[in-house]
């Protein structure tokens, strides 16, 4: 047994940043993970698949636009487990990253399953069944969540997977149906269309990445067409049936009109769970995810939480802001944690979509007078130069003070260039301030200081 000022249960991006921000603090820490460190992000998450999507995208490429670019090849193939494993590596150094700056911060990073019986005490079992029970000032739960399955349609080896099976199947499927069209749909259609599989993507709201601006999902949408993955909105799910062959899904149209899609693989992609901490301890939830207060804080007192575990938006810098949010706050009494209000939203198919801020679909709904500045990559010199044309910047612009109220890209390197953009709505600047700096010529980065150019009257490249 040892005491700690914080024991922190999960060691993914809000865990295992809690963990070290606390140790900054000169604290006492112990990060608990039955897994490797990193949690879901970087071990079945975010960085794997980056890594995949990478992949898919200069095979793409070589496959489909060599001739544009001025090469010949012949024979072209690809190794299918050569390509998951690079994504595992990937995956792997950044594990042992998270360890060495465990050891670097002095962390005690404890392997096992965690549980909490009463506050202040967390028991740790190991993989061999040994059990040690640990006390801590303060608790941080950072447990996250896990793909929620399709009722009826529960996770079953290579037929009926979710995203962390997606990341190690044996063999390329030849068919695959992806039933939810958010981030991670998205991006696994992309990826094995990009390899031949043939890929439908059903959703039952009207667009691909329903959160985002409608423009830009409907452009996203016609470049799904182009590639050739079938894309079915408002249609839903409405029976499922699954064989050691395949499965069968019958889908419903607006109109209730019915159809059987049928394929060898079905990538259930509609959201997530809550993987709550086990034990007696039990805890206030909203709608089956941690409640806290405006210090993180549950319902028990001295233990936290933080990151997916609390509830949407499930984003790894989303969950790392509130893990320093939270540590901050509990170790300071003079700091007032802050929430989360405005965030980055990337999804890094090709061509890429991010954005930041109010939708013009939002800004209508809450009465907001606005208007829109919306530049073309075609318009672009960087664009059309390194073959990339396609895809738009679009500024919603409060008026009458002109500033930034959301900012949506579609395009080559959508998900770097928001940055800039999140910046300007954390400064409150104004499309004034944003046009007289100078952004570096030839760049895509050009294409925001021309859309706030469209927006303010005064556009010269279009």
């Amino acid at each position: 047994m040892a005491n700690y000022d914080l024991i922190v249960i999960g060691a993914g991006p809000a865990g295992y940043v809690a963990a070290i921000k606390a140790a900054q603090l000169g604290k006492k820490v112990a990060c608990v993970d039955k897994d490797r460190t990193g949690g879901t992000c970087n071990n079945y998450g975010c960085i794997p698949t980056k890594a995949l999507l990478k992949n898919a995208e200069l095979f793409h490429t070589m496959k489909h636009r060599a001739a544009e670019f001025g090469f010949k090849i012949e024979g072209l193939s690809y190794d299918w487990d050569a390509i998951f494993k690079r994504s595992r590596t990937v995956s792997e150094k950044g594990s042992a990253g998270v360890d060495f700056l465990f050891k670097k911060n002095k962390i005690d990073n404890l392997r096992g399953e965690a549980s909490m019986d009463k506050a202040g005490e967390v028991k740790v079992k190991s993989a061999d069944g040994k059990t040690e029970t640990h006390t801590a000032k303060n608790v941080l739960i950072a447990t996250g969540c896990v793909s929620r399955p399709l009722p009826g349609l529960d996770f079953k080896g290579t037929t009926v997977i979710g995203s962390k099976e997606a990341l190690a199947l044996p063999h390329q499927p030849k068919s695959m149906i992806i039933i939810g069209a958010g981030a991670i749909g998205v991006e696994f259609a992309y990826f094995f269309n990009a390899y031949g599989t043939k890929v439908t993507v059903v959703e039952m709201l009207p667009n691909l990445l329903p959160v985002e601006d409608t423009e830009v999902s409907q452009a996203l949408e016609k470049s799904f067409a182009k590639q050739g993955i079938t894309v079915l909105t408002n249609h839903k799910t409405t029976k499922t049936e699954v064989s050691d062959s395949g499965v069968k899904i019958t889908v419903a149209d607006a109109k209730n009109v019915e159809k059987v899609i049928e394929a060898e693989t079905a990538l259930v992609a509609i959201g997530v769970s809550p993987v709550l901490p086990g034990g007696s301890l039990k805890f206030e939830l909203v709608k089956g995810y941690l409640k806290t207060d405006d210090r993180y804080q549950t319902s028990v007192p001295g233990v936290y939480a933080a990151g997916d575990i609390i509830g949407p938006p499930w984003l790894a810098h989303v969950a790392s802001y509130e893990a320093v949010q939270a540590v901050e706050g509990m170790f300071d009494p003079k700091h007032q944690p802050k929430k989360v209000t405005t965030f980055p939203g990337c999804t890094y198919c090709q061509p890429q979509v991010a954005s930041v801020g109010l939708t013009e679909r939002a800004a209508k709904e809450k009465g907001l007078k606005y208007k829109v500045g919306k530049f073309p990559f075609m318009a672009l010199g960087k664009a059309r130069a390194i073959g990339e044309p396609d895809g738009f910047v679009k500024l919603i612009v409060g008026e009458p003070h002109g500033e930034i109220l959301g900012a949506h890209i579609i395009g080559s390197e959508a998900t770097e260039m928001i940055a800039e953009l999140g910046l300007a709505i954390t400064l409150e600047a104004t499309i004034d301030e944003i046009e007289e700096t100078i952004h570096a010529h030839p760049t895509l980065s050009e294409g925001v200081k021309e859309a706030v150019e469209v927006a303010a009257g005064h556009a010269i490249h279009i």
